[in-house]
């Protein structure tokens, strides 16, 4: 009976565990990678995620990489009401800061889709950092949000 119970405490468990949705690699952790889902026509899509550096020195995001035709790093910037993206290669992450990837900043752009993003889809990606080296994550598709500040790619 105790085993039992020990079970089912640990099998109701495995949810929360796998849903935190986190990712830790030396003083880097990476949070809740996101894509929003895209209409059929649309051949981009964006990666959206938080970056908490718990260490002492910065380290420096220099590249990601998806099965897609092409990943960049890309900065949304607004001047004189027109916004406009632009290539990045590196972000640092400065020690003991968060940085976040976030509709209207700094994203990951998924060129060349051959089919939409569909919400509840998951797609792995590496994140490549300087120091820290390669962080393999996985992106949840999630539904776009009203409010999210993103433009159409």
């Amino acid at each position: 009976m105790k085993r039992t119970l020990i079970a089912a405490a640990f099998a109701a468990a495995l949810p929360a565990f796998s849903a935190a949705h986190e990712y830790k690699v030396d003083n880097l952790e990476v949070v809740h990678p996101v894509a929003f889902e895209t209409a059929p026509s649309v051949r981009a899509g964006g990666g959206y995620l938080e970056i908490i550096n718990d260490g002492t020195e910065a380290d420096t995001l220099i590249g990601v990489t998806a099965d897609f035709p092409k990943v960049m790093l890309h900065q949304s910037v607004e001047k004189d009401g027109v916004a406009t993206m632009r290539h990045v290669d590196r972000l640092e992450i400065p020690a003991g800061k968060t940085v976040k990837l976030e509709p209207g900043g700094y994203h990951v752009m998924f060129m060349g889709l051959t089919e939409p993003l569909e919400v509840g889809a998951k797609f792995p990606a590496t994140l490549i950092f300087e120091k820290a080296g390669p962080v393999e994550i996985i992106f949840q598709v999630e539904a776009r949000g009203e409010d999210t500040g993103e433009h159409s790619h």
